[in-house]
């Protein structure tokens, strides 16, 4: 169905812990313990691990010979930043400002790409080398002297220490939150560029921080870089933008003197002479699109269209292909938040009423036609998910925390309930209204009210269709036992706004925190440092000194092993807490595509960005017409 869609409390400094395992668990670890230090590195990884040597000729899941050339029209299954699926007003996507289109990101290098074979390898992109610093607070990168801007100027370390700078101060929120622990960024010379941090950083912080789009110093010398502006700015990566229709359409075009075409990270890659996204401001539209031809990649998030939808004559005829590939290997999470800065949110038992309300086995049967699993866990499909009784490690951290923990956490972790599949099942129904009653709202005629008479109303944000249908027999439920659960649904422009703002009562989310989950992003959807500060992803509001200090554990984990072990506790608690609502996900992606490329297969465990892992086969395209 959606495809909606990464406090005053001190990070370190939370509470003075009692007991010998818990102030073992919360010890300072030490960033990249297994990495050399003094050393010239070609790769970074978490936990020192890297599947490729530093002469390694290409990533293993692309064809280095694949063809350049042809035009790939697809909508998008995912975005960054400030980017939208359904409209854009800006080409500006590193602030906070305004509606910006889908993959900007790919007219910008950086100082390392990831690899998508590895849970989270980083290589050499701007950057020849890196070097740690004997205390493991500094970063040194020889860069790549041969780096140019599109303009064809060179690209310094100057201007790498620029934005970085400039995205601390000014940037959108997930870049401004990954950088707090960066004391310097300085150009020793052209070529060297030299960071430094506080100690605090999480040896996961700097791997975000590499992959961050580099701008331009003189560009934005001359420009205000926090203006929504529809003139494109100096780029350096594989693609420059080209044609643009604001809110219509925008087409990327490939770069051929690109400087870094044949580096190894990028040999096999952006093969497309042209990428174009166009925009519509519903689903049937964007599908009818497709069915045209006129869109090329269409992944499919509607279970009712992928399951009837799928009968034109295109299709019928082989021109079109429909198949599964394989999700990727990383966390997954779709849930709902209520926003728990409205009082009448506040209180548990009324989030477990709301979750109550939802009949996922009717939903299954009757919208999904049996494609989704139900959801259970914020870290859905790994190893992060929380089983059975807590670990001795687990116990360790959460211990320090049972005063203001559910008792629940110290066990089995909760699961969501299982209803009787008729739509109208009387003892979940029943369960919920008892917990209302319970929480102080009591029956007046066909609503709940407080003590003071006021209503319990949940309105529920949604900005298409899919969602609509979704929400519908959720809000049905919710009035059966009181609640005044009204749908609003708005526009593009205004869902952005109020999500940013948190002026809502009832949204969903989808996702991803990445396959070695990094500090900062843990801390965009959990922390209470970003409960109120807009356009973060705590959505909920939480406020939870054991889920701020299970972060700040997860981010000095020293190898996988004490990772899984603070994500599983952190799950516990989130899930005992309800501050999500955990929903469906679907095991697969499931994609339909007009037969016109070539690919590489299986794809990579790690990522599925089609637009620049395919590409144009010719002899294919001539075969249906599309040549």
């Amino acid at each position: 169905m959606g495809r909606a869609a990464v406090g005053s409390l001190s990070r370190r400094s939370l509470l003075s812990l009692g007991g010998a395992a818990a102030a073992a668990a919360f010890l300072p670890g030490r960033a990249f313990a297994a990495t050399p230090t003094e050393t010239k590195l070609h790769g970074l990884s978490a936990f020192g691990d890297l599947k490729y040597p530093a002469d390694f000729p290409h990533f293993a899941y692309v064809d280095a010979g694949a063809p350049k050339g042809g035009t790939i029209n697809f909508a998008p299954p995912n975005s960054t930043y400030n980017q939208s699926f359904l409209t854009f007003n800006t080409l500006n996507s590193l602030v906070l400002k305004g509606d910006s289109p889908p993959r900007t990101e790919y007219c910008f290098d950086s100082l390392m790409i990831s690899a998508l074979d590895e849970p989270d390898a980083v290589y050499g992109l701007l950057a020849k080398s890196v070097t740690l610093s004997a205390d493991r607070n500094a970063f040194t990168f020889d860069l790549r002297p041969e780096a140019r801007w599109h303009d064809g100027t060179p690209l310094t370390a100057a201007d790498i220490a620029f934005s970085l700078k400039l995205f601390r101060q000014k940037g959108h929120p997930n870049l401004s939150e990954a950088l707090r622990w960066m004391t310097d960024a300085v150009a020793l010379d052209a070529s060297t560029l030299k960071l430094t941090f506080d100690g605090k950083q999480s040896s996961q912080n700097i791997l975000a921080i590499v992959q961050m789009p580099i701008v331009s110093l003189a560009y934005y010398t001359a420009n205000d870089f926090e203006t929504a502006t529809m003139t494109p700015p100096l780029g350096s990566g594989p693609y420059r933008i080209g044609r643009v229709s604001a809110g219509q359409y925008v087409e990327y075009d490939r770069v051929a003197d690109y400087w870094g075409r044949d580096l190894p990270v990028n040999r096999g890659l952006y093969n497309f002479d042209r990428i174009r996204i166009d925009f519509y401001q519903n689903r049937q539209a964007a599908f009818e699109a497709f069915k045209k031809g006129d869109t090329h990649f269409r992944e499919e998030f509607t279970a009712r269209v992928w399951a009837t939808g799928y009968d034109f004559p295109a299709l019928k005829e082989g021109k079109v292909v429909k198949r599964e590939f394989p999700g990727e290997k990383w966390p997954d999470m779709q849930a709902v938040a209520l926003n728990q800065r409205r009082p009448q949110f506040a209180d548990v038992r009324v989030r477990r009423a709301v979750d109550l309300c939802f009949d996922f086995e009717w939903t299954q049967r009757t919208l999904f036609f049996g494609s989704y699993e139900r959801a259970q866990s914020n870290f859905q499909k790994s190893d992060y998910e929380a089983q059975g009784q807590p670990s001795p490690q687990e116990l360790a951290l959460l211990e320090p925390f049972r005063a203001e923990l559910p008792a629940e956490v110290f066990g089995e972790p909760r699961l969501q309930p299982v209803s009787d599949g008729s739509g109208r099942d009387r003892k979940l129904l029943g369960e919920a209204a008892k917990l209302l009653a319970e929480a102080g709202w009591k029956r007046s005629g066909d609503l709940v009210v407080n003590g003071k008479g006021e209503r319990l109303a949940v309105e529920i944000l949604a900005e298409d269709d899919g969602l609509v249908r979704l929400f519908t027999p959720w809000m049905e439920k919710m009035r059966m036992i009181g609640i005044d659960a009204t749908i609003r649904q708005v526009d593009q422009a205004q869902y952005e706004q109020r999500q940013n703002s948190y002026d809502f009562d009832f949204i969903l989310l989808h996702w991803m925190v990445g396959a070695t989950p990094t500090e900062d992003s843990l801390e965009i959807l959990y922390h209470s440092n970003s409960a109120e500060r807009p356009g973060m992803r705590n959505y909920p509001g939480t406020k939870s000194p054991a889920v701020d200090a299970l972060i700040a554990a997860a981010g000095r984990a020293g190898n996988r092993e004490e990772l899984v072990t603070a994500l599983r506790a952190l799950d516990r608690v989130l899930r005992a807490r309800l501050d999500w609502i955990p929903t469906y996900y679907l095991a697969n992606h499931r994609v339909a595509y007009w037969d016109m490329f070539g690919f590489v297969d299986p794809k990579p465990d790690y990522g599925f960005p089609v637009e620049i892992l395919w590409w144009f086969d010719h002899e294919k395209a001539v075969k249906i017409g599309k040549a």
